[in-house]
């Protein structure tokens, strides 16, 4: 697997006529596919109740588009050989147009699924082959400079996008946040392929592994439909949900003994035979995972248990970007002077701390300590992705270091879908547990239970009992709310002894494509 395997000889000697405007076209679509990661969490709940969906429903908007980016990033490198790097980048570009306006013109909730999952897997192998487009038309002396902009972009994006998504939701209507895609794309995707019209590429016939493909493609979407049809279809007491178990299963075992037995693997599992990749790996995913729990949990709980807006939201969660824009180029220059695993340990301990913070929060919290909270969060976030990123690079061979980069970003958005699932079945689990716990204590016989109804409802018994039941939702959806993130601030915790697995020197083995993207 070769998610970033172009990355790795970039075209020397080829110019585009004006390398700004070229910049800037690779920047915006890179801006736009990385934006659609997270534009669509503050909208999820306008999203459902426009098109009649249940809060698990709304979250295959996320998952959908997620596991089917996972899926497509395997057969980045053979797309790349197959048709070259320009028209890979077009093609894919413009069929992200498509998914787009697709998404936007949904009229239900099945079509709005389906359309994300193919923006999804258009855009898989979008950003490897931006990156290697943009190393290629540097030289070398200025190629970190153009890795720091990429780097930057990737950051920028998932913060404008709960604020751009929430202002465009609240002032016009959701369909608008797949739409403003068309233009862009449009503008991305012409520009880039006049101005790299002429350059040279080579392209062979490459020997593609279809049974590594459909075992994949079989198995982790047999998952993640299990885990998000979970809860609807009352788990393993429905015959659906067994049988999607048993493909998952089956499909999984027979992925993993090929890929490890088969002479071109999609995906080089056996990369997983080295110490600081397997644990830089698995630290990766499973803190990507409670960290892209974080970012679905907040804003669904702002505004579903405190009233926020859309836009309000946004605003609410933005801050946690701040940090990481201010520390990104700081912690790219001065990390390799310090122990990698310390800046990725401390990392971790903010994340976890955050975590903790929201576990004690409650109905009255204010708009400042939510904004604060997320601030803080931002620290780890800027620690967190360079030095897990090159522990885990560090001790493969010059020759697997792309395929590296490329499977640590699979197993990262892998891990990042299921958490979406997992997270929004375990909110409406608890929050259904405590519900019933907290009504076993009412008795509608109680004089003081019917004297508060009729307060709540101005004389109005059944007003009331509508205003207790809200209140009482309200509260078990709070207290499943902290449960969960106080689980996250252990998984942090947790996260930390991998990291202590991995073992120096953390500089990567020079001949690969290191610069893989954090995005």
């Amino acid at each position: 697997m070769s998610a970033t395997a172009t990355a790795a000889a970039p075209q020397a000697g080829f110019r585009p006529p004006n390398v700004a405007l070229t910049t800037l076209g690779l920047a915006l679509a890179s801006f736009m596919q990385v934006l659609d990661t997270t534009i669509a969490n503050v909208s999820l709940p306008t999203i459902s109740g426009n098109l009649g969906g249940s809060a698990n429903q709304a979250t295959w908007v996320i998952t959908s588009f997620a596991v089917s980016n996972a899926i497509a990033l395997p057969l980045t490198g053979w797309l790349t050989r197959h048709f070259g790097e320009r028209k890979l980048f077009m093609w894919s570009t413009l069929a992200f147009v498509i998914a787009s306006f697709l998404c936007g013109i949904a009229h239900s909730m099945g079509l709005l699924v389906a359309a994300r999952a193919l923006q999804g897997f258009v855009c898989g192998p979008m950003y490897p082959v931006t990156q290697a487009l943009l190393l290629s038309i540097y030289p070398p002396q200025k190629r970190g400079q153009a890795i720091a902009l990429l780097a930057m972009v990737t950051v920028v994006a998932p913060i404008a996008g709960p604020i751009l998504g929430g202002w465009i939701t609240d002032n016009y209507s959701w369909e608008w946040i797949f739409f403003i895609n068309v233009p862009i794309g449009i503008f991305a995707s012409f520009v880039v392929g006049s101005q790299l019209k002429g350059r040279p590429e080579r392209t062979d016939k490459p020997k593609m592994d279809y049974i590594g493909l459909a075992t994949l493609v079989l198995g982790v979407g047999a998952l993640q439909i299990l885990l998000d049809l979970g809860n609807d279809e009352d788990w393993f007491a429905s015959t659906t949900i067994v049988a999607l178990a048993i493909v998952a299963a089956i499909s999984l075992a027979v992925f993993v003994i090929w890929e490890l037995t088969d002479k071109d693997p999609i995906v080089n599992l056996r990369l997983f035979r080295h110490r600081n990749f397997r644990s830089g790996t698995i630290a990766m995913t499973v803190a990507y995972a409670a960290f892209f729990a974080v970012g679905i949990l907040v804003p669904l709980w702002l505004q579903r248990n405190l009233g926020y807006t859309a836009i309000w939201a946004g605003f609410a969660t933005a801050p946690i970007g701040i940090l990481p824009v201010l520390l990104t180029p700081f912690v790219g220059k001065y990390a390799p002077r310090f122990d990698l695993r310390l800046l990725a340990t401390f990392a971790f301990i903010a994340m976890s701390l955050t975590s903790f913070a929201r576990s004690h929060f409650n109905l009255d919290v204010d708009f400042a300590h939510v904004a604060w909270v997320q601030l803080f969060q931002g620290i780890g976030v800027a620690l967190f992705f360079m030095p897990v990123l090159q522990i885990l690079l560090s001790d493969l061979e010059p020759h697997e270091i792309a395929a590296g980069s490329g499977l640590a970003t699979f197993t990262r958005t892998l891990g990042g879908s299921f958490a979406a699932s997992l997270t929004t079945y375990a909110w409406t689990e608890r929050g259904a547990v405590h519900h019933a716990h907290l009504t076993e204590r009412i008795s509608a016989q109680d004089p003081n239970t019917l004297a508060t109804v009729t307060q709540l409802g101005g004389g109005d018994l059944q007003r009331g009992a509508a205003a207790l039941e809200r209140m009482i939702s309200n509260q078990a959806a709070q207290i499943g709310f902290n449960e969960i993130f106080h689980l996250l601030g252990l998984i942090f915790l947790a996260v930390i002894v991998f990291v202590w697995i991995a073992r120096p020197p953390f500089t990567a083995k020079t001949g690969g494509a290191a610069a893989a993207g954090g995005h």
